[in-house]
C-alpha cells in the first residue's frame, strides 16, 4: 500500500525542494489547472493551496458562476466556478474537481473551481505567443509549451481587483 501523506506535508515538501532549487535567475514555478477544457496557467507564489471540493453552501441572489461558501480549516472562503465565470460551462463535481485556494496574501479568502489540476510546470517549458490577446486585464499573456497548446496564464492580483469577479450578487440583473 503507498504511504499516505497529509497536504500540508507535501506543500512543507514541495516548499523545500523549490526553494532548494533557487537562483538568482530563477522563474517562479507555474500551477497548470483546467478550467472547463482551457488551460491556465498560476505563478505558484499567487496560490494558497490546491484541495479536493469540500462542501460549498450556496449563497442566494449571487451569479451562477459564485458556487458559494466553503469552510477550509475553520476560514471562510468564496468559491468561483471559474469555467463558469469565464464563459464556459460550470464545473461538473468529479473527484478530478479541485478547489484552487487565491488571495489568502492579500487577505482575500477566495477559491476557484476548476475541473482539473494538472500539476507544476517549469517557466522555461513555455513561450509566450505573440499572436495572443485576451482584452480581459487578468489574463496575463497566452504561451504555447511544445505540443503547440495553447496557456493562458492568470494574474491573480487582477482578478481579484476586476470589479465583474467582485460583484458576485444577481440583483435585479
Amino acid at each position: 500500500m503507498a504511504k499516505r501523506i497529509s497536504l500540508r506535508e507535501f506543500q512543507q515538501d514541495l516548499s523545500n525542494r523549490l526553494a532548494g532549487t533557487k537562483n538568482s535567475t530563477a522563474k517562479p514555478a507555474l500551477l497548470a489547472v483546467l478550467a472547463g477544457g482551457e488551460g491556465w496557467l498560476v505563478d505558484l507564489t499567487d496560490t494558497g493551496e490546491i484541495l479536493a471540493v469540500p462542501p460549498i453552501a450556496p449563497v442566494p441572489l449571487t451569479h451562477e458562476w459564485f458556487r458559494g461558501l466553503a469552510n477550509v480549516r475553520g476560514n471562510l472562503f468564496s468559491v468561483v466556478d471559474f469555467p463558469a465565470f469565464i464563459g464556459l460551462a460550470p464545473v461538473v463535481s468529479s473527484s478530478e474537481s479541485r478547489l484552487l485556494l487565491i488571495g489568502s496574501r492579500l487577505g482575500i479568502n477566495t477559491a476557484l473551481l476548476v475541473s482539473r489540476a494538472i500539476g507544476l510546470r517549469n517557466p522555461d517549458d513555455f513561450e509566450v505567443d505573440p499572436r495572443f490577446q485576451d482584452p480581459r486585464p487578468w489574463v496575463a499573456s497566452g504561451l504555447r509549451d511544445s505540443q503547440d497548446r495553447l496557456w493562458k496564464r492568470l494574474s491573480v492580483r487582477h482578478l481579484l481587483g476586476d470589479s465583474r469577479f467582485l460583484d458576485a450578487a444577481h440583483i435585479g440583473h
